[in-house]
């Protein structure tokens, strides 16, 4: 049987001499973003380089305030200078109205975030509201694109009915509806936009699918994959992260695996993946972020409903879920003479990842609850990038000193992979006991008894 090829449409095809393109580039076809968050600002960006008249809607005052000054609350390369740029030439307006947003524009970007309920399925109630919103103010012609990761049925069977319903108007015959999975990595977000990946584009029809193809192709330069159905897209988007969520969990239990028989797992790792055919993830204390954690659960939970097996991504997300707790257990015994309780730890990291200041879903949290149930005397956090956060318990100090984290503590326990951590010895962190949650510490930079790493034995 043929296996059958996905290839990307170039985006010359569209974007040639079209009458769609020169009317986005003079600033006659309108674009609205709504959500100005991680992924809203790098897409209003890539649009607004890319010569359009962008509207940026957000509910929040302070996102707003800090859009009408040309700046970003999320810390992204190049978005700073696309707001700003976009303000100069009169191409950047920004908008609280989400209805008025969608009157005075063409194209209507739902950027919003979809989390989990506390129950693990998908929490829609802000897509929901914008559809509201943007359909009440639903234009013939207009074309609407969903782009959060989403439950498979989502566009077509939640936000399709609502824009129909708000605005009295028909898809395919009034107006057009395609979606776009953001496809985006912090830290570098415009470049996967414009220049890294192709755009993944389905239409609620045919007609849909070709305006939003011609549409997508003037920001992304890699082209359009065009996919048969929305459905399929929104499964394409959650297969990317649970492919990554089950790939970390297999990397957490061979590196425990190897701690356990005396191998240094990053040495065996490195020689599996120089093999083609392999491709060993890393291992760490924990998944976090508002990706990797959460599509998982879009696809157990629709799978619950429909009753299909999904083992392999369950106990994934259990092995993954469980490594803060693991983590913790094998710091902690580098101070068995101490006691926990009596202990002072600082962690390192409270970034979800290292190179970020994004904390959404960071293993840090599950860290500092497990420390809580041993009962430790103090808990300090250090991060570079993170300079405050409500969500943390009020007893726990924050700081961007590194000194004022160590100094005096009984165990530090690296979290986050910051580059700003990679070349710390014992000396830098006072000569406490470290433990490596993340496996990137030069371990003869460190006194033998008082180290110790995930993937590395004792």
């Amino acid at each position: 049987m043929k296996r059958a090829k996905v290839k990307a449409v170039s985006a010359s095809k569209y974007n040639g001499n079209s009458d769609l393109a020169r009317k986005v580039r003079s600033g006659e076809y309108k674009i609205a973003v709504y959500g100005l968050g991680h992924v809203g600002s790098p897409l209003a960006s890539a649009w607004l380089r890319a010569g359009a008249y962008v509207l940026g809607v957000d509910k929040s005052p302070q996102v707003l305030e800090n859009a009408r000054k040309g700046k970003t609350h999320v810390p992204e390369p190049g978005v700073n200078e696309a707001f700003s740029k976009g303000l100069k030439d009169k191409k950047f307006h920004v908008y609280d109205d989400l209805m008025k947003a969608s009157q005075d524009a063409h194209f209507k970007l739902i950027c919003v975030p979809v989390l989990l309920t506390d129950s693990f399925s998908a929490d829609l109630a802000a897509i929901k509201q914008v559809a509201s919103a943007i359909g009440r103010g639903l234009k013939k012609g207009d074309i609407v694109s969903l782009n959060p990761s989403v439950p498979p049925g989502t566009s077509e069977d939640v936000i399709l009915p609502i824009l129909e319903k708000e605005s009295g108007l028909q898809v395919e015959r009034d107006f057009y509806m395609v979606y776009n999975p953001e496809r985006i990595y912090e830290g570098r977000a415009i470049e996967d936009i414009e220049e890294r990946y192709p755009a993944v584009v389905a239409g609620a029809g045919p007609k849909s699918l070709e305006i939003g193809s011609k549409l997508y192709s003037l920001v992304a330069k890699k082209g359009v994959i065009s996919m048969s159905s929305m459905r399929a897209a929104e499964t394409e988007k959650l297969l990317e992260g649970v492919y990554r969520d089950v790939n970390i969990a297999l990397a957490n239990e061979l590196a425990k695996f190897c701690e356990k028989v005396g191998v240094n797992f990053w040495e065996a790792r490195e020689a599996a993946n120089s093999q083609p055919f392999c491709h060993i993830h890393k291992p760490g204390a924990g998944v976090g972020g508002a990706c990797i954690p959460v599509y998982p659960q879009f696809i157990l939970h629709t799978a619950d409903i429909r009753k299909v097996e999904c083992n392999i991504t369950r106990l994934g997300r259990n092995v993954n879920d469980s490594m803060p707790a693991y983590c913790v257990g094998e710091a902690v015994k580098l101070i068995d003479g101490t006691g926990a309780s009596q202990s002072i730890i600082a962690l390192l990291g409270l970034a979800f990842r290292g190179g970020v200041s994004d904390t959404r879903m960071s293993p840090t949290y599950k860290i500092i609850e497990e420390l809580k149930k041993l009962k430790v005397k103090e808990i300090r956090v250090h991060d570079p990038l993170v300079a405050s956060d409500p969500s943390l318990p009020q007893d726990i100090m924050l700081t961007s000193s590194l000194l004022k984290a160590v100094q005096g503590a009984d165990l530090v326990i690296l979290v986050s992979d910051h580059p700003e951590y990679r070349n710390l010895t014992q000396q830098d962190l006072g000569g406490t006991p470290v433990y490596d949650g993340r496996g990137i510490l030069d371990t003869s930079k460190f006194a033998e008894g008082r180290f110790a790493s995930i993937g590395k034995p004792s």
